[in-house]
Order: C-alpha cells, then structure tokens, then sequence
C-alpha cells in the first residue's frame, strides 16, 4: 500500500498523473506465489488510490477492492480515473524474480498512445528507482522524501563505526550520534557512554528532528495499535478466517477461557469449569451420541452439583482399560503464561489474516510475536516506560538483522520472519526485566532460530507466532539465569541466519513450492461457519 502510494506521489510531482491511462502491475517471485494470500493485490490497488496504512479504515477495504474488480475503474490519488481490468493489468510471474528482491513489484504506467511513461520496482520493503534507490529505505520507509531528516537520506551501508578517529558525541549532518552496525558496536557504545541500548536508538532518533514528545507518542501510537489488534483478535464474532482454507479463529474461543472466573459470565452460558480452578477442564456439554456409549470408551461425571452451580461432563477416555498400560484420562494444565501468550499471537495473527490493521514487527507475517510479548509484560508498575523500553531495545536488533542479514521470508525462509520477531522480542523482555546490555543481546541470540517456511500463509505461520512468543520468553530467561557465561554472540548468529539464508534451497522458502502448501489438500469450497 505505501509502495502504491510512494509511486502516485512520485507521478504527481514530475507533473506525470494525468497523462497516465493505463498502469500494469507485475507481481515476481513469492510474492506472486503467496500474494493472494497477503492480500497483496487489495493493498496495492488501494495504495494506489492514495489511501495510506496507518490510516485507512480497515473494514472499508474489502468493499473498494471488489467495486474496483467489479465496475474496473482506478482513481489514481483518489483524483485522476483510468481503466484497470484485474485480470488484464495484475499480472503473475511467480517463475521469475526481479535483481534486486525475490519479493517484488513492478509498476509500470502508460500515455494514451502507449508509450511508458514510468515505471518503479519494490522488493523486499525498499521502493527502488533511480531518484528513491538511495539508502534512505534501509532505515526510513518515507512516503514523502521531502519531509524525511536530511541524515536519513545520507546514510549508507557503510555507516562509520564509533572510533578513536571519530567522536561519536559529535552531531554532524552525516551521522547521528550512536551509530552503529553490529552488536559489538552496539554493546561498546553502552559501555562507553554508560547507556542501555533503548537509550542509544533513543537519542538517535532525537537527532533526526524527533521531540521527546513526538517520540513518546510515535512509541505510545504503535503500542496502542498492537493492543487493539489483540482486543480485536479475542473479541470477534466471526468464526473463521477468510480464505480457501476456511479454518477457524481460535483466539476468541483461547481467551474466553482463560478469562473464565475473573469475569462472570465471560465465557458464556455453555462453559462451565470444575473444581477450584485448579483444574478447569472447561468442556462443553458431550452431544448424546457421547453419552453413555460402550464400556471402556467413555467416563462420566454425575449430574451432582456444587452451590447450585452444574458440574460439566468429562470429556472421552480413549483406549482400553483391560490392558496392562491403561489410557491416561483427558486433562488440561493450566500454565497462564504459555497460554495467554499464545493467545495474543494467535489473535494479533488473526487479525492479519483477515485484512486487520497490524504492526509489521518485523513484518506481517511474524507480527505476533512482540506483541503477545509486551502486553504479556504490560502489568508492570510503569507501563509506559515498559512500553518504551521494550520497544526502542527491540527495534534495534531488528536494525541488526535488516543491516547484517534479512527479514524477509523470500530470502531466507520462517527463520527471517518469526525467528527474528522472536530475537527482538527476546531482547526487549530482558531489557524490561533490568538485564545488562550484554544479557539483552544474549537474550536475543537465544531467540533467533533455525527454521523453513512452507509457503502457505496462515498454516503455521500463525501457530508459529504463539510457540515464538513463548520462545522469545524462554530465550530471556535462560539469557538472563546464564551470568554472563555464553558461547555464541548477536553477531555470529545473524552471520549464520545469512549464509543459511543463501544456502537454503529457494523451495522451503515463501515460494509455496514445498512443505504444507504442497501437502495440504485446500477444499474447493469453504466450509459454512
């Protein structure tokens, strides 16, 4: 959506709008593969409108995009009206790549008497052209060049190390004062101006213009549309996610039991738990056809009451019990944790897949993970300045990944995404949680995991958000009771994340060639609800 808009407002300044009169739209690689499934198409065409994501009413989406398919009529920056047929003007190359992403876009406009009048290519979240492919979209993703910090434009790969040669207390036009590219510059910056990490990414964005207010509420913005995709994700009432797939939302159904018992009547007039709380089997009422049925298959409670209250039937017993090992009867642990946890992934990745507004931390695909995290943490004395902390510390081991490695599951698989969400997770718990900026970059390194994608877009992936969350909690810990001993640093595992990345056969990556999506048989119809 902001590559659409970035290529509308690029159009209008070199006076270029109004002479278009037809636009096609390539789309390469994985994303041709899984597009459908990112809703790629619908967030391209509205960007194109001059609709932004930030702001866009997210439930207006599904209705523009079908009027646009329906009557194939565009409104470039809502002003100027061409023709655009979808099955014409998208087209599909998922057997080929673009140089400069596997993940990429080509848009390409045309004069009434078909000569190109401009064309841009997106890969790999940077908008590439001869006037935008500086590297001002490594660090600021800008849909207006003109309003971003002249630093931001300057900045480069080769961004100076704090050294003997250089003061890096020094504000110059070129460099804010914190730079850094690796984890040990980053750990030597924290020693040597007796800073936390949060602090260093802190007074570098002061240094691009930002206020301490501005800050604040940019920080407190993203938190607070983090905390609504997680009140949306529990709270719907719709009971399966859009799709060929058609599988069920389980967020809702996760938290209303987690909250049966601290709110009466939360959890609806068909659940009841058992017991002290201790053990909340939580079933639901057995159908007839469970009831009673033959010897050995099946183990029932009374219909006894406690205070009035009816007690909820045990769910089936399986196996025999005339052998020697007998079968285990069904029972729940409840480990809070673990399960809210995974029930703020699992509902902030819901909300992805049906169109929702989310934070892409790092990306959408693994947009879970911070946070269920966070908000796992949010009761903390100070939650602002929690909220703070954990969010400038994680951003700036996304910066390391971005810089030393990737994040995108095109180029180096799940491991990119959810394994990177759950590094920078990692970090701002321990951050949170007082650890030493070397424990934090240990939490992170713990954090960072070996693993492929499969190419379907919401099988596992959202599963893999909750066992990441969970992750990026265990990975804290064990950084934090650790004392400082480790073997392996922040560095050295982004510098394995890569070569894996380069190595790894371009199957098991976000290409839908490989794993579930060729396993998976995908109904024709979607089931009814």
């Amino acid at each position: 959506m902001r590559a659409g808009k970035i290529f509308i407002n690029d159009l209008e300044e070199l006076q270029l709008l109004e002479k278009v009169k037809t636009l096609k739209i390539t789309l390469y690689g994985s994303l041709a593969a899984t597009g459908k499934g990112h809703h790629t198409p619908q967030a391209i065409l509205l960007g194109l409108e001059g609709s932004d994501s930030e702001t866009i009413d997210t439930g207006t989406i599904p209705s523009r995009y079908a009027t646009i398919v329906k009557d194939k009529t565009l409104f470039l920056g809502a002003k100027h009206k061409i023709t655009y047929d979808m099955d014409r003007d998208m087209l599909w190359r998922w057997d080929q790549v673009l140089k400069t992403h596997p993940n990429g876009i080509r848009f390409s406009c045309f004069d009434e008497d078909g000569n190109l009048l401009a064309t841009n290519d997106v890969g790999g979240g940077f908008v590439v052209n001869d006037k935008t492919k500086v590297d001002e979209n490594l660090f600021y993703k800008g849909v207006d060049k003109k309003s971003v910090h002249g630093a931001r434009l300057h900045q480069s790969h080769s961004l100076a190390e704090p050294n003997e040669e250089r003061d890096s207390n020094s504000q110059d036009d070129e460099h804010p004062p914190y730079p850094f590219t690796s984890g040990d510059s980053l750990l030597n910056l924290t020693r040597k101006h007796n800073m936390t990490i949060s602090q260093i990414v802190y007074d570098n964005e002061l240094f691009f213009g930002l206020t301490d207010d501005e800050i604040h509420t940019k920080l407190m913005r993203i938190w607070r549309v983090m905390d609504d995709c997680i009140r949306t994700g529990v709270a719907t009432t719709e009971t399966t996610l859009p799709g060929r797939l058609g599988l069920r939302r389980r967020a809702p159904m996760l938290y209303r039991r987690l909250m049966r018992g601290f709110y009466p009547g939360v959890a609806g007039p068909h659940l009841s738990a058992i017991g002290d709380g201790s053990q909340s089997y939580g079933s639901i009422e057995p159908p007839e056809s469970e009831k009673n049925t033959s010897s050995g298959r099946t183990s029932t409670q009374g219909q006894t009451s406690l205070n009035g209250r009816r007690l909820a039937r045990a769910t089936r017993v399986v196996g025999s019990l005339d052998h020697p090992v007998l079968p285990e009867p069904p029972r729940k642990t409840m480990i809070p944790a673990v399960d809210f946890l995974s029930c703020y992934a699992i509902a902030v990745n819901e909300v992805n897949a049906s169109g929702g507004r989310i934070v892409t931390s790092p990306t959408n695909g693994a947009a879970g993970v911070i946070p269920a995290v966070l908000k796992y943490i949010f009761v903390s004395d100070d939650p602002e300045k929690s909220v703070k902390t954990f969010l400038l510390t994680a951003s700036a081991i996304g910066m390391l990944f971005k810089r030393g490695s990737t994040i995108s599951a095109a180029e180096g698989g799940c491991q990119a995404e959810v394994g990177v969400a759950c590094s920078m997770a990692s970090a701002g718990f321990a951050a949170c949680m007082g650890a030493s900026p070397e424990t934090v970059l240990q939490a992170a390194e713990i954090g960072i995991g070996m693993a492929f994608q499969d190419g379907l877009v919401q099988v596992p992936c959202i599963e893999r958000n909750s066992l990441g969350a969970v992750k990026a909690v265990t990975a804290a810990q064990l950084s934090m009771a650790a004392d400082g001993v480790y073997s392996v640093t922040l560095d050295e595992a982004i510098e394995a994340m890569r070569l894996t990345a380069a190595d790894m056969s371009v199957k098991y990556k976000e290409t839908s060639l490989s794993g579930l999506a060729t396993t998976v048989r995908i109904p024709l119809t979607v089931p009814a609800c």
